[in-house]
C-alpha cells in the first residue's frame, strides 16, 4: 500500500508490487534472457569461426549488452512498463506520478540491473526493497519509477464497463446530457475501468469528486443513495446508447438515400460528424 500522486496532485492509493511477485517476475525474465544470450553468444562465436576474431569479440560484446541492457529496456518502454515475466505476474513499472514509465527511465532501471542483479547477484536489490516502504530497488530510486501489482483479483459489481444498472434505467433516459464534456466523460471511463485497482478509500474519495463534477452538468439529479461508481456507469451507458441510435439513424438515413437513386447499398463508414463516441467499453477488472 502506498500513496501516488498524479499530474493533477491527486492522492492516490495503489497496490505496490509485493517482494514474492517481483521475484517471480524476475526469475521468469531471467529465463527469457539467459535463453536470448545463449543463442546470441552462439550466433557470436559462429561469426568468429568464419570471419576475423574481432568481429565475433565485438559481436559478443552487442550481443551481452542487448539482452541485460536492452531487453529489459526495450520492453519497459514498448510494453507501458511490462516485461515478459512482469506481464505474467500481473506487475508494470510505472514513474513515481503513476505516468506510463519512460525510455530514459527504463533505460537508467535496465544500467542498474546489470550491477545489482547480474553483477552482485541481486542482493542490493533485495535489501533496497526490504527497506523501501514502497519496494523500491536502487534502478527504481535512480529512475523514479515503482513497480505496482497491476492484476488485482477482485469480483466486479459490473462487468463491461458503462454497463446500465437496472435501477437507474428509467432515470437515465430523462437525463439531459448535452453539457456533458467528452472530456470529463472519458475519466469518468478510466475510472471505472481502473476501479478494482484502486484502495477502497482513494476510489471511494475519486469517484466522489468525479460523481460531482458529472452532476454538475447533468439533470435531472439522480436518486437518493446511488453510489458514485454506479451513476457513473449509468450516465456513460446512456450517453453511449444514445450515440448508437444517432448512428443508426443515420445509417439508415443513407441506406434510404441509396435505395431511392438506385444505388448499391453503401459500405460501413467511418461514423458521423458530431460528438465523439467513447473508447469501446473493457472488462473489470483488466488483467495485463
Amino acid at each position: 500500500m502506498s500513496e501516488l500522486v498524479t499530474g493533477e496532485a491527486v492522492a492516490l492509493e495503489i497496490r505496490v508490487a509485493r517482494l514474492a511477485g517481483r521475484a517471480c517476475a524476475l526469475v521468469l525474465d531471467l529465463v527469457f534472457q539467459v535463453m536470448l544470450l545463449n543463442v546470441a553468444l552462439y550466433l557470436a562465436a559462429a561469426t568468429n569461426a568464419i570471419a576475423d576474431e574481432a568481429w565475433g569479440v565485438g559481436l559478443g560484446i552487442v550481443a551481452v549488452a542487448g539482452v541485460l541492457v536492452g531487453y529489459p529496456c526495450a520492453f519497459e518502454t514498448l510494453s507501458r512498463g511490462r516485461t515478459p515475466g512482469k506481464l505474467a505476474v500481473g506487475l508494470r513499472v510505472v514513474a513515481d506520478d503513476g505516468g506510463p514509465v519512460r525510455f530514459r527511465q527504463a533505460f537508467v532501471r535496465a544500467l542498474a540491473s546489470v550491477v545489482e542483479i547480474w553483477v552482485l547477484f541481486g542482493a542490493p536489490a533485495l535489501v533496497a526493497s526490504l527497506f523501501n516502504r514502497r519496494g523500491k530497488r536502487l534502478g527504481d530510486l535512480f529512475a523514479g519509477t515503482v513497480v505496482i501489482q497491476e492484476r488485482v483479483p477482485t469480483t466486479a459489481i459490473f462487468g463491461p464497463v458503462a454497463v446500465m444498472p437496472p435501477q437507474l434505467a428509467d432515470w437515465a433516459r430523462s437525463l439531459e446530457l448535452s453539457q456533458l464534456p467528452d472530456g470529463l466523460a472519458l475519466i469518468a471511463r478510466q475510472y471505472l475501468a481502473r476501479f478494482w485497482e484502486l484502495l477502497p478509500e482513494a476510489r471511494d474519495a475519486l469517484g466522489r469528486r468525479i460523481a460531482g463534477q458529472v452532476l454538475a452538468v447533468i439533470s435531472p439529479p439522480p436518486p437518493p443513495g446511488v453510489r458514485p461508481e454506479i451513476l457513473l456507469s449509468a450516465v456513460l451507458a446512456e450517453r453511449r446508447r444514445r450515440e448508437e441510435e444517432r448512428l443508426a439513424r443515420h445509417r439508415e438515413h443513407r441506406l434510404r438515400m441509396h435505395r431511392a437513386l438506385g444505388l448499391p447499398a453503401p459500405p460501413p463508414g467511418p461514423p458521423a460528424p458530431g460528438r465523439p463516441t467513447l473508447p469501446p467499453p473493457s472488462a473489470s477488472p483488466p488483467s495485463r
